[in-house]
């Protein structure tokens, strides 16, 4: 059976330095602890695998009458922006940025650039409006793709495992170098190319994650975002709606993480009693979909392009999953 070499293990994760048994990884034969991965990753909140969900709680005692998820007076992002970093020696996704280059968002030529630059605005990213701070002041409807780096330093290779303080490693170096900007409210999303494993549990655990973590007395907010094609249970495509396999799976999972940064930035805001942000009580359901010209399944089209993403959970009228507000 191919598998990711265990050349080490911590509360049974796999950690830096091992090389792949097999450049085909698979998920692992036991079953794993989201739980006691995030106690071995403080700081993150993981979009666990399709078909998984957290054991229900309570965390703690909601309202009487909240639509099913509970604001506990963190701080929220209002207008939220995203920077890419394509940590990679290669192009990870075509029409994407050349190695060792930077930009503006809008430089991005990639499907996942596209997507990122259109979401915002949008009548499904307008569900995050539902949510609020503690004044009543709402999120706003809004994403701007701010920058992005195609890091090409300290790349892992295929078959790598990639510890959770190496991705914020990475990021630092970005901003201590000046080819990173830093500002509060940008989620700085850290891609990785084919076989790479993200954080350490991609696959066995999560598809994606995001987390925040302080340098130099600046609260940073990040996602790790594996190439999610490598594994059946990160990707839901039927098809490819713009005939690019990767982007196309990679797209439903930074929406998640972009929406839940948005209204959970430090894990201490907004959600439900099991522990569920906004994006997880909606994580892989699709509502109405329809068949695109190539004959691949998508439910929502953005700037032009069809997409397939998941709902997104609605604070309001006793709470659902929709695709758009």
């Amino acid at each position: 059976m191919n598998r990711w070499l265990l050349c080490g293990t911590t509360a049974g994760f796999l950690i830096a330095g091992c090389t792949p048994e097999s450049r085909n990884p698979t998920q692992a034969t036991s079953p794993a602890d989201p739980a006691a991965f995030q106690l071995q990753n403080p700081g993150t909140h993981l979009m666990l695998l399709r078909g998984h969900t957290r054991p229900i709680g309570p965390l703690g005692a909601a309202p009487a009458a909240d639509n099913g998820i509970t604001y506990h007076g963190g701080p929220i992002i209002y207008a939220q922006k995203v920077a890419a970093i394509y940590w990679s020696s290669g192009t990870i996704y075509p029409g994407g940025p050349a190695p060792g280059t930077t930009g503006s968002g809008s430089a991005d030529g990639s499907v996942v650039g596209f997507f990122m630059s259109h979401l915002g605005g949008s009548p499904y990213y307008n569900i995050n409006t539902t949510y609020y701070d503690g004044t009543g002041t709402h999120i706003q409807n809004s994403v701007t793709y701010t920058q992005f780096w195609a890091s090409n330093t300290n790349v892992p290779l295929p078959g790598m495992v990639v510890p959770d303080q190496l991705i914020q490693a990475q990021i630092v170096s970005g901003f201590t170098s000046g080819t990173l900007t830093y500002a509060p409210n940008t989620l700085y999303l850290v891609f990785s190319d084919q076989l790479v494993n993200l954080g350490g549990a991609f696959g066995l655990i999560y598809c994606a994650y995001h987390g925040n973590f302080t340098w130099n007395g600046n609260d940073v907010k990040y996602a790790a975002m594996p190439h999610d094609i490598d594994f059946p249970d990160c990707n839901a495509l039927n098809g490819s709606p713009n005939n690019d396999p990767a982007a196309d799976a990679e797209v439903n999972t930074l929406a998640h993480e972009t929406e839940e940064t948005n209204t959970d930035e430090d894990l201490n805001a907004w959600y439900d009693s099991s522990g569920n942000e906004n994006a997880d009580k909606c994580a892989w359901t699709f509502g109405s979909t329809y068949t695109t010209p190539n004959g691949a399944t998508a439910n929502m089209n953005l700037g032009g392009k069809d997409f397939l993403v998941q709902r997104n959970w609605v604070n309001a009228n006793g709470g659902s999953c929709k695709l758009s507000w």
